[in-house]
Formats: structure tokens, C-alpha cells, sequence
């Protein structure tokens, strides 16, 4: 068996864990047995919105941040063709 055989292998049975971790759990929230679920039942919508809004904020980020690298990139473009231009007037 290759090192990627057992990597996959591996890989599938920590997947199946998870799972099963994910399952256990969801079980316990429907029950209602993990704290804080039967005091406050719009927790996970909260949370939700909450993570929507971190998600919404990081994607402002992002499009900013790709606007300020077009600009610098762009300055570089500039600065690159007037540096080759003095060396052509130079030569």
C-alpha cells in the first residue's frame, strides 16, 4: 500500500469519526441536553446571523484589500515603464 493509499485511508476514517461526532452531537442538541439550548432556543440563530455578519465584514475586507493591491500593482506597472524608459533615454 503507498504512503497516499494510507493518507487516504486515514483521511476516510477520521471523515467517519467526525461524523459520527457530528451525529452524537446533533443528537444531543435535539434532546436537548447540552447546556444552554433549552435556556435560549434562538442561540443557533444568533449565532448564525452573527457568523453571517463576521462572514459579510471579511468579505468587505477582501474587496478592499483586492482594490488597494490593483492600485499598487498598478503603481508598480508605472514606476516599471518609467524606470525602462530613462534607461532606454539613457542608452
Amino acid at each position: 500500500m503507498s504512503d497516499t493509499d494510507q493518507a487516504d485511508n486515514a483521511l476516510d476514517a477520521a471523515a467517519r469519526r467526525l461524523d459520527r461526532a457530528i451525529g452524537a452531537l446533533e443528537a444531543r442538541f435535539a434532546a436537548g441536553k447540552l447546556s444552554g439550548v433549552r435556556g435560549d432556543p434562538d442561540l443557533f440563530d444568533r449565532d448564525r446571523a452573527e457568523l453571517a455578519a463576521q462572514l459579510e465584514a471579511a468579505r468587505a475586507r477582501e474587496k478592499a484589500l483586492e482594490a488597494v493591491a490593483a492600485e499598487a500593482s498598478a503603481a508598480l506597472g508605472r514606476a516599471a515603464a518609467e524606470v525602462r524608459s530613462a534607461l532606454k533615454a539613457e542608452a
